[in-house]
């Protein structure tokens, strides 16, 4: 089975482009003020100016107002969104986009229970639970308590170079997203590692 990829938390048109040069299938752009890997819409606009019609352009919030969506929506060609905080499944399908639903994941029950309560999310992207951010931590989770649902599974938390092909391996995900372990410091991206995580899914 074909593992797709996300590259989240794209800050520059050009690792961008690189992601996209790589065959990554979707990029991550974070509108969340005061976290590491938050950018502007002038920035967010060029970088989805410098793709193509063939990668999906990811907005990433965290419990925002229905204002500051559409904000983002006015200025930045988005196609998907992704929500990471508690927001109801109304507001999700508020906008009229497909939509991620991220769960932090404690326990198996948990899992289903979003995916139940937001029917008609596009997929579900678990990542790892932490009090100290809502992502973007480094930090995995463990893999056995996902359970089945009737949704495609997004894998992040803490993957990278060096784990992902056992994380694909063990969970079988629709797709696999990694934000800090194709960096060199937290908002940096880094080409070597951006190459390195490609090839690992590849085998």
């Amino acid at each position: 089975m074909h593992t797709r990829i996300k590259f989240c938390g794209i800050r520059s048109p050009e690792h961008a482009k690189f992601a996209e040069d790589l065959g990554v299938d979707a990029i991550g752009m974070v509108f969340v003020p005061d976290t590491p890997r938050f950018i502007d819409l002038q920035t967010a606009s060029a970088i989805c100016d410098s793709t193509g019609p063939f990668i999906n352009r990811v907005g990433l919030f965290v419990n925002p107002s229905a204002d500051e969506v559409m904000d983002v929506l006015a200025e930045v060609d988005l196609d998907v969104l992704q929500f990471h905080g508690e927001e109801s499944a109304e507001f999700c399908e508020s906008f009229g986009f497909p939509y991620l639903k991220a769960v932090r994941v404690q326990s198996a029950d948990q899992v289903i229970e979003v995916a139940q309560t937001h029917a008609r999310a596009s997929g579900l992207l678990l990542d790892s639970h932490s009090s100290r951010a809502q992502g973007g931590t480094g930090e995995t989770f463990d893999w056995s308590l996902i359970p089945q649902v009737d949704k495609p599974i997004l894998l992040a938390g803490g993957i990278n170079p060096e784990n992902v092909a056992q994380a694909i391996a063990k969970v079988k995900p629709y797709a696999v997203d990694v934000s800090s372990g194709i960096e060199s410091a937290p908002g940096v991206k880094d080409a070597d590692r951006m190459l390195a995580f490609v090839s690992a899914v590849a085998g």
